[in-house]
């Protein structure tokens, strides 16, 4: 039998079958034998074949991965495994970031970017809690934040999902999509996904005080349907939050292809492996010094050229 997984809860994954089905499934030893060097060897999105004659526990195994259209990963907690499937055969990634209470960094949306670019996935920033921005002052940071993503080329959609204001246009963005959704404790994700699905009833919780942090209510990974149980109408795969998002999988040579400005600009260099760091003739740090590449992009591909000359990560799946 064949079905979509739909939820991944440690060693255990659920499974909607391809007859409407729902099914427990767990993995074969043999998965973890074949050099996939990552802590999930079946992510949630992906289609796979399961036996249709369960344990006596009444829970199936999935025999085979169905080939992927393509995934997301992040760096995983424990290094020994050095990866983290997010998701797989995804549409869009979206980015829920906020500018206040708490404040997303440049840092950890650009990676996040450089990451979807590098798994040619197609990526959204949804700036969330725009009730909170009430100062002039406030105002201006979420007019020139919008205005840097957008006029690199990125879709950047401003809501507040305690409000309700927004939420409908993102909705309509999603529908018939599959969706991953990411973003730092906090920010409101799983508040904005039971806005999108109503009736869902995510669990939220209160940002600390001391910290001005989220706490994780997300543990594990699940896709949601838009409109009932068809994924053709649209889902979102909803992820647990995440402080930090570090780079995998990436040589130093190729990281300024996932930063589009950067990469529209190295053309003109004058070596065609320009670091873009320290070389004569590099049209990449004229942008820069021109103005016409922002500080915060270039500060944040320099940290990603740092983890590649620390060799922290070594090659994930």
């Amino acid at each position: 039998m064949q079905g979509l997984v739909i939820k991944n809860a440690g060693n255990l994954y659920t499974v909607l079958g391809d007859n409407g089905s729902i099914v427990s499934c767990r993995i074969k030893g043999k998965f973890r034998l074949k050099g996939i060097r990552t802590t999930n060897p079946v992510a949630v999105g992906d289609r796979v074949e399961f036996s249709d004659d369960p344990a006596p526990d009444g829970v199936s195994y999935i025999t085979a991965i169905m080939p992927r259209e393509n995934y997301i990963i992040r760096r995983a907690s424990n290094l020994s495994k050095e990866s983290h499937i997010i998701a797989a055969n995804i549409d869009r990634a979206v980015l829920v970031i906020t500018l206040a209470h708490p404040t997303t960094s440049t840092t950890f949306v650009d990676r996040f970017l450089a990451t979807a670019e590098a798994y040619h996935i197609k990526a959204l920033i949804v700036i969330n809690k725009t009730d909170l921005l009430t100062e002039d002052d406030d105002l201006e940071l979420l007019n020139a934040f919008s205005y840097l993503y957008e006029s690199i080329g990125y879709e950047v959609v401003k809501l507040s999902a305690k409000t309700g204001e927004g939420v409908s246009k993102l909705k309509d963005m999603l529908a018939g999509q599959i969706s991953l959704f990411s973003g730092n404790s906090g920010v409101g994700k799983s508040t904005l996904i039971n806005d999108l699905i109503p009736g869902l009833d995510l669990r939220t919780a209160e940002i600390s005080d001391v910290h001005d942090q989220g706490m994780h209510t997300t543990t594990f990974s699940e896709m949601f349907f838009l409109n009932g149980s068809d994924p053709k109408a649209g889902a979102v795969i909803d992820t647990p939050g995440i402080r930090g998002f570090g780079t995998i999988d990436f040589d130093k040579t190729d990281t300024g292809h996932f930063f589009p400005e950067i990469f529209r600009e190295s053309a003109q260099c004058r070596f065609s492996n320009c670091t873009h760091t320290h070389e004569p003739g590099c049209a990449v740090r004229e942008a820069l010094d021109e103005c016409r590449i922002a500080a915060s992009r270039y500060a944040s591909y320099l940290s990603i050229l740092e983890d590649a000359d620390e060799g922290k990560y070594r090659q994930g799946y």
